[in-house]
């Protein structure tokens, strides 16, 4: 048995550099790809744990002053600048264990590297707005992605606050700000309130959809495809510039114009009648999360009506009113699954996309599964390849080949 001494006199300068020499002198090729395999699971154990272990050394520097001695006016401008991130980054890390008190479970899992920094600090988040939340919060970490963590925490967060305070708090927290990388680009980062932002990347996501899809049609037999935020930074500048070109789109005259898009506010009808929510009630952005009532009084104001009834766990009717119709099966897919209606995500376990979704078939047509809202699915493009290529080794995609197009679409399965 050890004492806190024997352990910090065993982590000594000497022993990580030694250990870091013996990374660096590592060569898979000499290991077999099932070897390689097991190390770097080990390995991403271990950088869990180191940078567990490096937050807790640097806290307690940053509290004697230390950085100071290496001309450092703050800990966090210390801290940002010996791990190459930003102070912002630094200094949610630093807080870490401050916040961590109350979450001996995630303190634990975070120390043996069973956790990241950024898994902690939502868990620590949650638990501090929410008390209680730790361990559901640390179960859903072990089989969930760190967005969908993070999606979750806000849910929890957000259901919590009391109606139209989590919209005060958003609009305090609206900012913008840019600046110039190394490589001269021109960068940015902000945040907007669900009423604002939501249509924007509504708008961008539908762009951002087609301009993939004429780039994987146009492209050659081998040719490589330029991934998604390539086509994303294009439809961005194609919108802001939109008053400058054809369509509305800022594409050229003679291109197709994106399918229509839409700001979808949720808000209980009882609530919408009297114009003001109580609490227990939903008003919120599909996506985004509560919205105030003076909002969506002022969104309902040209809206189209979609009323959709429920029971809790699942939706009975949808019925639409306005101008146009649209599809009611479309709508009840868009909203996810009752009471929370937190959108489409990608229903492979872990996974977590929200863009790019495809309608996946549970059973698929050819197999004689109905087009309907227990029978269809959201799945990302790749889980949704997954997923037919086991439905053609089950013999469930009846008699039509199993033919992959440039659309990630199968010529054994129709699209909804």
């Amino acid at each position: 048995m050890t004492d806190d001494g024997d352990v910090n006199r065993s982590l000594s300068a000497n022993g990580v550099d030694a250990f870091v020499a013996v990374l660096a002198a590592a060569d898979p090729a000499v290991l077999s790809g099932l070897d390689c395999l097991v190390l770097a699971e080990r390995l991403a154990r271990a950088e869990k744990a180191c940078a567990a272990a490096r937050v807790r050394f640097a806290a307690r520097a940053a509290d004697c002053g230390s950085h100071r001695s290496l001309g450092f006016s703050s800990g966090e401008e210390w801290a940002a600048r010996m791990t190459g991130s930003t102070p912002g980054s630094a200094r949610d890390e630093l807080a870490l264990g401050g916040k961590l008190g109350g979450c001996p479970e995630t303190s634990s899992a975070l120390a043996a590297g069973e956790l990241s920094l950024a898994q902690a600090i939502e868990i620590a988040r949650t638990e501090k707005a929410l008390p209680g939340s730790e361990a559901d919060m640390l179960a859903r970490a072990k089989v969930m992605s760190l967005g969908g963590l993070r999606d979750e925490g806000r849910r929890l967060r957000l259901a919590d606050l009391e109606p139209g305070e989590a919209y005060k708090r958003q609009h305090r927290e609206r900012s913008f700000r840019s600046w110039t990388d190394a490589a001269g680009m021109l960068c940015f980062r902000g945040a907007l309130t669900p009423d604002k932002g939501v249509p924007f990347i509504n708008r961008l996501d539908a762009l951002v959809d087609q301009l993939s899809r004429e780039a994987k049609s146009s492209a050659a037999d081998g040719e490589e495809i330029e991934p998604r935020e390539v086509h994303a930074a294009d439809a961005f500048v194609a919108l802001l510039e939109e008053d400058r070109a054809g369509a509305g789109t800022g594409l050229a005259p003679t291109a197709k114009k994106p399918r229509s898009v839409e700001l979808v506010l949720l808000w209980d009808l009882a609530a919408a009648m009297r114009g003001h929510t109580h609490p227990g009630e939903m008003c919120s952005v599909l996506g985004a999360g509560p919205t105030s009532d003076a909002v969506a009084r002022d969104l309902a104001g040209d809206a189209f009506v979609k009323l959709v009834t429920h029971d809790g766990v699942k939706i009975d009717t949808v019925q639409h009113f306005g101008r146009r119709v649209r599809a009611e099966l479309r709508t009840a897919l868009d909203l996810g699954a009752p009471p929370d209606f937190a959108g489409a995500v990608c229903r492979e376990r872990g996974c977590g996309r929200r863009y790019g979704l495809e309608w996946d078939h549970v059973d698929p047509v050819a197999n004689g599964g109905a087009t309907s809202h227990g029978n269809l699915q959201p799945l990302c493009w790749p889980h949704h390849q997954d997923k037919t290529e086991r439905d053609r080794k089950q013999g469930r995609l009846g008699p039509f080949p199993w033919v992959p197009t440039k659309m990630g679409q199968c010529a054994g399965e129709v699209p909804p």
